[in-house]
């Protein structure tokens, strides 16, 4: 059986292009016959890769990680919209880094600062956002952001769990089984972390800054509900090709 053969029966709809991409990072063919194995055992490709690809680039990726996911490409580009070279950047429960790595990439000169609660998402976002020449920093939202940047956010960008508790359990196993709960599990309704975000969110924007939150289609409602109770003016914004809703909220 071929590796092609192999990987379609155990599920992969890609299976040719995963089979190339396995073949060209093996470095022997013991090598290629694990990496092969592991992802037939249900492991995530980009782990096995070790990298993503997000919006044209390279993102590194290892275990214990969210991956990043293409919907986010929607995110991505309405933030390039919304602020210009200069601009102050903070990607806030960063993951990989994946956004403000891809936000940089394509407005050139921003100040661009990161920061998540998992230790191995901050290794991986330190090799990400550098490359963008960014800074991430370690604790829960907030708290381990210098004082200096309140007040003077101009683009707050969030990709925080927004999965139903109960609705893990549903999730594809590559996601349930190898990416950590806290990077799925948005509470009772999917929303908890996003009510956090925004609550603080307008002491961190600059004047006419914009909070862009990554969302479900049925959590929207609650996220735009929970910027426009903190003073922001919520816009939702769906692409039905990436499956992919994001909510903007613009400050003061």
């Amino acid at each position: 059986m071929t590796i092609i053969e192999k990987l379609r029966a155990a599920g992969c709809v890609f299976a040719e292009d995963e089979a190339r991409l396995l073949g060209i990072e093996a470095r022997t063919p013991a090598e290629l016959d694990t990496m092969v194995q592991r992802r037939i055992d249900g492991e995530p490709l980009e782990v096995i890769l070790g990298w993503a690809e997000f919006h044209g680039l390279h993102i590194t990726v290892e275990p214990g990680v969210f991956v990043p996911r293409q919907r986010s490409e929607l995110l991505v580009r309405h933030a390039v919209t919304l602020a210009g070279p200069g601009a102050i950047v903070l990607d806030l429960c960063c993951g990989t880094g994946a956004l403000g790595a891809a936000i940089a990439a394509e407005l050139g000169d921003i100040r661009l600062y990161a920061a998540d609660i998992e230790p191995a998402a901050v290794r991986c976002a330190r090799v990400n956002v550098a490359k963008a020449g960014g800074e991430v920093f370690e604790g829960d939202l907030y708290e381990p952001l210098p004082a200096s940047l309140r007040g003077h956010v101009d683009l707050l960008v969030v990709n925080a769990p927004y999965v139903p508790t109960d609705a893990i359990a549903m999730m594809p196993p590559e996601a349930r089984d190898h990416e950590p709960r806290i990077a799925l599990d948005g509470g009772q309704d999917g929303v908890d972390v996003h009510r956090r975000v925004a609550a603080e969110a307008p002491q961190w924007l600059a004047p006419g800054g914009h909070l862009l939150i990554e969302t479900g289609e049925s959590q929207a409602a609650n996220t735009a509900e929970a910027m426009a109770h903190n003073g922001l003016t919520p816009e939702v914004i769906t692409d039905d090709e990436l499956y992919a809703t994001i909510v903007v909220g613009a400050g003061g």
